[in-house]
C-alpha cells in the first residue's frame, strides 16, 4: 500500500513539473510568434532580440489583466449625476468653495499645460460633437478649459470629466512655486477647481480626483463612455499603455482616443510605442496632428 501510494504521489509530481515545463514552453513560442508579428519598425539597432521579446510578454501579460467588466452606458445627460453619486456623495465637489483656510492661498486663475490650445482639439471637438470628454491627466485644467470654450461656441452641452490624481510630481514644485502646499499637501486640485471657476466652468468640468488606473475601471464599471477621451497622463511606456487600453473600453462607438506627447524626448520608446502597438493590436490608425496622436478605425 506504502508503495502504491508513493508512485501515485510521483506520479503527480511528474506530471505537475511536466505541465509547468509545458506551460513555459507555450509561453515562450507565443512571445516569440507575436514578436516576430508586432515587429517594432524603429527599434534602435542596439536592442537585441531578448529585449525585444521580453518587452513584448510584459505588454501582452498587461493586456490581459483587465477584468473589469463595464455596465451599460449611461445616458450623456446622467453622466455628471452618476459621478456625483459615486465619488461625492450626491453633492458638487464645487459647493461652498473655496473653504475658508484655503481661499487665500490661491491665485484667481494660474492656468498652465503643455499643448493645450493645440489645433487638435478644435478638429477633433467639431468632428465629433461630443456629449462627454473624458481627460486623463488635466494637472491645471488648461486643456479642458480650451475643450470648454469650444464646446460653447459650438453650441454643445458637455461634460468633461478629468482624471488626476492632482498630486504632481516629486519636485515639481521647483517649476511651480505658486501651487501652495499646506502640511505636505500641494494644492494642485484646489488651484485646478479655483482656474474652473473663474472660467465660469463649474456645471461643465468635474475632477475625479484619484489615480488613472482606479477611476478608468469605475467608469467602466459604473457605465460612463466617453465621445472624446483624452489620453495625457504618464508619459512612460508603462503608463501610457495601460491608460491607453482602459480609455479604449470606455470609448463609445465612433467615439475618438487622443492624446500629447506622440513626439517627445524619450522618442520611440514611451507613449508613441505605446500608441502604436496598440494601434497594431487593433487595427487602427494613428495620425498624428502636431504634437498629438489621434486613433482611428482603418
Amino acid at each position: 500500500m506504502k508503495e502504491d501510494e508513493h508512485k501515485k504521489r510521483r506520479t503527480k509530481i511528474t506530471w505537475a513539473k511536466s505541465a509547468r515545463h509545458i506551460g513555459h514552453a507555450i509561453l515562450l513560442f507565443l512571445s516569440f510568434i507575436l514578436g516576430r508579428f508586432f515587429a517594432f519598425p524603429s527599434c534602435s539597432s542596439s536592442d537585441s532580440i531578448n529585449n525585444q521579446l521580453t518587452t513584448l510578454q510584459n505588454q501582452v501579460d498587461q493586456f490581459g489583466q483587465f477584468t473589469t467588466q463595464c455596465s451599460d452606458p449611461v445616458p450623456p445627460e446622467l453622466v455628471r449625476q452618476t459621478i456625483l453619486d459615486r465619488v461625492f456623495q450626491s453633492t458638487s465637489p464645487y459647493d461652498n468653495f473655496p473653504s475658508e483656510y484655503i481661499g487665500d492661498l490661491l491665485s484667481p486663475s494660474r492656468v498652465r499645460g503643455w499643448g493645450s490650445q493645440a489645433a487638435v482639439f478644435e478638429h477633433l471637438i467639431t468632428r465629433v460633437k461630443p456629449k462627454t470628454i473624458i481627460e486623463i491627466g488635466t494637472f491645471l485644467g488648461a486643456s479642458a478649459i480650451h475643450m470648454l470654450n469650444l464646446t460653447r461656441k459650438l453650441g454643445l452641452e458637455t461634460q468633461i470629466i478629468c482624471v488626476d490624481d492632482f498630486r504632481g510630481w516629486p519636485g515639481f514644485r521647483d517649476r511651480f512655486k505658486e501651487i501652495s502646499m499646506v502640511n505636505g499637501d500641494v494644492l494642485l486640485l484646489q488651484q485646478f477647481m479655483q482656474n474652473v471657476v473663474t472660467a465660469g466652468g463649474s456645471g461643465s468640468i468635474l475632477p475625479v480626483p484619484f489615480s488613472s488606473g482606479a477611476v478608468l475601471d469605475n467608469l467602466c464599471k459604473w457605465g460612463v463612455f466617453g465621445d472624446l477621451i483624452e489620453v495625457d497622463a504618464g508619459h512612460d511606456f508603462n503608463s501610457a499603455w495601460l491608460d491607453i487600453n482602459r480609455a479604449f473600453r470606455i470609448l463609445r462607438p465612433g467615439g475618438i482616443l487622443f492624446g500629447h506627447d506622440y513626439y517627445s524626448a524619450v522618442d520611440n520608446r514611451g507613449v508613441r510605442r505605446a500608441v502604436n502597438l496598440f494601434a497594431q493590436f487593433h487595427g487602427l490608425k494613428v495620425i498624428a496632428d502636431g504634437e498629438h496622436w489621434v486613433m482611428l478605425s482603418q
